[in-house]
């Protein structure tokens, strides 16, 4: 299986999770990564051929109940009619879309009558729409919640966990007719 991992961190030297992962996936056979701050640069520019891969992880840090800025960029010039979807538009069909997502607060912020008030499968529907949208199966995100609380304990331990997750052929789809919270602790 080929993997392509786009990492959306505005300052990748900065990040406490999405640096060591990504740093992680960069050393795993099979698995392609890029850092979309770095290709896109200031302009946030991208080609719309997408390499061909299998399955495709999106990792970045949750800001403000979406993706950072480069991520939208990404898509909205990636997930064009005629190439990702419409008339002619099968270029990922197929493909596989898995989301890994860091999060400033506690798994349990992220539910009905919580500070966040919605579940993180919740905050994540308008991706597995676009990957609905699109034709591709969206798979079982994975979460590391209070990512920035500079537990190095905890956060070494989420690389395996995550490498398992990013490369592991039977990781579960999600049903999409009953979406349920999904996120790891």
């Amino acid at each position: 299986m080929n993997i392509l991992v786009l990492t959306a961190h505005p300052d990748l030297s900065t990040s406490t999770a999405n640096k060591k992962w990504f740093e992680a996936l960069s050393e795993v056979d099979g698995i392609i990564t890029r850092d979309l701050t770095a290709v896109g640069g200031d302009e946030m520019r991208f080609n719309p051929a997408v390499e061909q891969v299998d399955r495709i992880v999106l990792q970045f840090p949750f800001y403000w109940y979406s993706s950072p800025p480069i991520l939208k960029a990404w898509i909205d010039q990636v997930f064009l009619s005629g190439f990702a979807y419409g008339p002619g538009g099968n270029k990922l069909h197929g493909k596989e879309l898995m989301f890994v997502v860091s999060t400033g607060g506690p798994v349990d912020s992220y539910q009905a009558g919580a500070l966040n008030s919605f579940t993180m499968a919740e905050f994540l529907t308008p991706f597995q729409q676009t990957a609905l949208m699109v034709g591709m199966t969206y798979l079982q995100p994975f979460v590391l919640h209070s990512a920035m609380s500079r537990d190095q304990t905890r956060l070494n331990a989420s690389i395996p966990e995550l490498i398992s997750c990013v490369t592991s052929p039977r990781h579960k789809a999600i049903d999409t007719r009953a979406l349920s919270e999904s996120a790891s602790a």
